[in-house]
């Protein structure tokens, strides 16, 4: 089975602190200089990645067992059955 996350990686969650300035049409008259604290991940942040990886380990209860720059192998065993899960960025292949 093969998939892609459209929204991979804004699933995780930001462990640091982390602030971004307001998104333009949102900012409220007289407090333009605040700015908002991330709660998950967003696009193009440099942690997005490793939280993504974070939630599919919890959700899927995998552990890494092969790594290259940019591809995950995922695998689980229990008892008679065994589940791989392939990951490139938001792209997800499993077999089990």
């Amino acid at each position: 089975m093969k998939m892609d996350v459209k929204t991979a990686f804004l699933n995780g969650f930001v462990e640091e602190e982390i602030f971004m300035d307001q998104l333009e049409g949102f900012t409220v008259v007289g407090e333009e200089q605040k700015v908002c604290r991330l709660q998950r991940s967003i696009y193009g942040l440099k942690q997005a990645f490793q939280s993504w990886n974070t939630v599919l380990m919890k959700s899927y209860g995998v552990m890494i067992s092969s790594r290259t720059t940019m591809i995950l192998v995922y695998t689980r065993r229990s008892v008679g059955a065994r589940c791989v899960l392939v990951l490139y960025v938001d792209d997800l292949t499993h077999w089990e």
